[in-house]
């Protein structure tokens, strides 16, 4: 359009359109979607059981998935929720360089809920 005279491409409209049409489909295919990965934690928790539940963590974090740490407490279990919180600060310690905090620890009924995605 800058030249002199003007210069304009002629070009089938039809195939231009198909192209777009191919290339949106393609862009679709290449897409991730993002899931949420859920891990359920009690307050309790042995060392070991912790150290599985955290591989699969790191496994859904390489895959680019957000994960929902949901902490729950049962009978008496309840009247201490800053185990929980102790808990859920460690998990969000651990998890410092691979993942944030994306959703802060807080009770919700019976229950203590953390979002982490990856970085």
């Amino acid at each position: 359009p800058n030249a002199d005279p003007p210069v304009c491409k002629i070009l089938d409209y039809g195939k231009f359109k198909f192209q777009e049409q191919k290339k949106k489909n393609e862009a679709r295919k290449r897409q991730k979607v993002v899931e949420i990965k859920e891990i359920k934690l009690r307050p309790n928790i042995d060392t070991h059981d912790y150290e599985t539940k955290a591989k699969s963590m790191h496994r859904f974090f390489e895959e680019g998935d957000k994960v929902k740490v949901t902490l729950r407490f049962r009978g008496r279990e309840l009247a201490h929720p800053e185990l929980g919180m102790k808990l859920l600060q460690k998990v969000k310690a651990d998890f410092e360089p691979v993942a944030k905090v994306e959703y802060e620890p807080r009770m919700e009924g019976r229950q203590m809920i953390m979002i982490l995605a990856p970085r």
